[in-house]
């Protein structure tokens, strides 16, 4: 008997039926349907991205895994500049999206939903303007200090004289509402801190820096009233009408230092602040037992701004981490993106009254 071919003792089956199984096989598998690839993230694909019909929705979403979504990332970007934040804007599913659906859904009248609908997506649209759009490097963002780490623990961000971005990735993502990730996406193989380089970005309000000055100060509308809500993990901001002004999502409290409930008032808004931390705070795994101060920058432990309230030791501020905000906990206090918090003290009134409720 040859070697390399089974008998026909051994398998019960005869040499041509084995060959032509073989060949039938291979025809099956030439039949098979290749995976969708994913969808492209080009400006024209996001900026004129629609809901899908029932099968071209069946392979979006066998192609979703790896790659944002550009319906998604559209969606996201309208929802943003209405003022209904779905955190870091990162073009996938998730609940800091499907909350800010919910909400919007609720303030213009329509059913609840998941996802987007043709209702919820016709109301974004009213909003004409494109939802990426081109940004050029500029000479200063390429100049930008960045500071080479940010350690883990809160003594040693102490040691450091600014709390700045750690590159310009970093940076241009949050000035733009973005996540790092979908910021790369948008741009692959392209430099991030090379003058004149040009990258596909958010068009949204970008994120400013430093204290506002009185041009961007807001005279109308202000907001008087804040809800929290820890249940859905999220905040509301109201303005004199009783109108929703805002919508944002934020990381509420923690098991370690629970938010309070009840209401309070807003006592001041600082921008670019420092942190201090005191000792009686007893935050797990700092040993230090004397106060000490971090220096500002969005980096700093309370980000780009700090909303203070009338009970001490509390307030609502701004991240290091933008994508983490709505999924983690916190120190107790309410914390959103920094352009989120940027957006709220701006417009905030003295006084307001911040409502928190248990869910």
């Amino acid at each position: 008997m040859m070697r390399g071919f089974p008998s026909r003792a051994g398998l019960g089956l005869p040499l041509a039926a084995l060959v032509l199984a073989g060949f039938t096989g291979i025809a099956e598998a030439r039949k098979r349907p290749e995976a969708p690839e994913a969808p492209p993230l080009t400006a024209e694909a996001i900026n004129g991205a629609a809901l899908p019909q029932r099968e071209a929705d069946r392979k979006r979403k066998a192609a979703k895994a790896e790659r944002p979504d550009p319906l998604l990332v559209k969606v996201q970007i309208l929802l943003d500049r209405a003022r209904f934040s779905p955190g870091a804007i990162d073009g996938k599913d998730g609940d800091n999206m499907r909350r800010a659906l919910k909400a919007y859904a609720q303030a213009q009248g329509l059913p609840e939903a998941q996802g987007p609908t043709p209702e919820i997506l016709a109301k974004l649209q009213a909003d004409s303007g494109p939802a990426v759009t081109e940004y050029t490097v500029t000479e200063a963002d390429a100049k930008t200090e960045f500071v080479p780490r940010i350690p883990a623990k809160l003594e040693d961000q102490a040691d450091l004289d600014d709390l700045g971005y750690t590159n310009a990735r970093e940076m241009l993502a949050e000035r733009f509402h973005m996540s790092r990730d979908l910021l790369s996406a948008l741009n692959p193989g392209k430099s991030f801190d090379k003058t004149g380089t040009v990258l596909l970005v958010a068009a949204v309000t970008p994120m400013g820096s430093g204290r506002p000055n009185a041009k961007e100060l807001p005279e109308e509308p202000k907001v008087d009233r804040i809800e929290i809500d820890k249940g859905s993990r999220d905040l509301r901001a109201y303005d004199t009408t009783g109108k929703l002004f805002a919508f944002y999502p934020a990381s509420i409290g923690s098991a370690e230092k629970p938010a309070p409930s009840g209401e309070t008032k807003v006592t001041r808004v600082a921008f670019d602040p420092t942190y201090t931390y005191n000792p009686k705070y007893a935050f797990k795994g700092v040993k230090a037992r004397e106060k000490f101060t971090i220096r500002p920058g969005p980096n700093n432990p309370v980000g780009a701004v700090w909303i203070d309230l009338a009970i001490d030791s509390y307030g609502i501020h701004g991240t290091p981490e933008p994508e983490k905000v709505g999924k983690t906990e916190s120190h107790g206090c309410i914390r959103l993106t920094n352009w989120s918090a940027r957006e709220l003290g701006r417009h905030v009134a003295k006084g307001a009254t911040v409502a928190f409720k248990d869910g």
